[in-house]
């Protein structure tokens, strides 16, 4: 046992030795005492400052996520990739927005809880991006036909299989898609559901491709007039014009227009391109409409 420590007692020596010559030698070197070397943390960027949670799976068991900020008792949504890789921007701007609420923990009021869900159709976005979790522009591969990634892997269009006016067809363009065998027939559906049930928002922003415009939802009782309020204040923040209804085409089974059923408001937020985020338009918006509920 001596014989040990006394071993432990030399190398001890010869440590504490050889690193003073290094700090004599640092010295005389640079003028000054080295820097302390903090011990490196890696972390992923899009869970800091965030209370992570997994409300649902995907069709193939893909994981959706919830990524919440602040922690007041007011709650504003902000859904991206309903329709997958068929917008996968929307999801390039849902991270972009949580990397920017970690940064800046003070733009959310105390009385407010920012929550994002960045990809609300996994296995649409898996079809485009080819990746599993966090992506963004410079993951996407170039495609001429990106549409397969608006249906999950059931071959349904989300935003169609929510319960206002919902039909087993809806309409997509000048396309007949498929909505589902039943309202919330498919798993990413039902976990926006109860994830709506359980938070209740105060207010919803569904970010989609590329109508340029903030839509109003409706659905048989017309427009809340709390959506009148949200739509016009994310409008003026980005600059986007503000569209009381979508008449491009009929849409049945929106999750939008299914918010405003349940008493919700809810605005689409359709941005001019596939491609870009256009991130200080969309940073408008949202300041604006937190500022609306501060």
């Amino acid at each position: 046992m001596l014989a040990l420590l006394t071993v432990r007692v030399v190398v001890a020596l010869i440590t504490f030795f050889v690193a003073g010559i290094g700090a004599v030698a640092y010295f005389l070197v640079h003028g000054k005492p080295p820097e302390p070397v903090a011990p490196a943390v890696v972390e992923t960027p899009r869970v800091v400052g965030a209370v992570h949670t997994v409300v649902g799976t995907s069709v193939e068991g893909r994981s959706i996520e919830t990524f919440s900020y602040g922690n007041g008792s007011t709650q504003l949504l902000f859904v991206g990739g309903i329709h997958g890789g068929y917008e996968w921007n929307s999801s390039v701007l849902a991270y972009a927005a949580m990397d920017y609420f970690a940064a800046h923990p003070e733009t959310i009021p105390q009385n407010v809880t920012v929550t994002i869900i960045p990809a609300m159709s996994p296995d649409g976005t898996y079809k485009v991006v080819g990746k599993e979790g966090r992506f963004d522009a410079l993951d996407v591969p170039p495609s001429p036909d990106q549409s397969p990634g608006r249906f999950n892997a059931h071959g349904v269009d989300l935003n169609r299989n929510f319960d206002c006016k919902w039909q087993p067809n809806g309409t997509w363009k000048n396309n007949t898609v498929s909505a589902g065998t039943a309202p919330f027939s498919e798993p990413e559906a039902a976990a926006l559901r109860d994830l709506i049930f359980k938070i209740r928002p105060a207010a919803v922003v569904l970010w989609h491709s590329k109508a340029n415009a903030v839509y109003a939802s409706q659905c048989e009782n017309g427009i809340l007039p709390k959506t009148l309020d949200i739509m016009n204040a994310y409008a003026k923040g980005s600059g986007y014009p503000a569209v009381k209804e979508f008449t491009a085409y009929p849409t049945t089974g929106a999750a939008e227009d299914w918010l405003a059923k349940v008493g919700i408001p809810a605005v689409s937020v359709e941005l001019s391109t596939h491609e870009t985020m256009e991130w200080e338009k969309n940073l408008g918006g949202m300041t604006a409409l937190i500022n609306l509920f501060r």
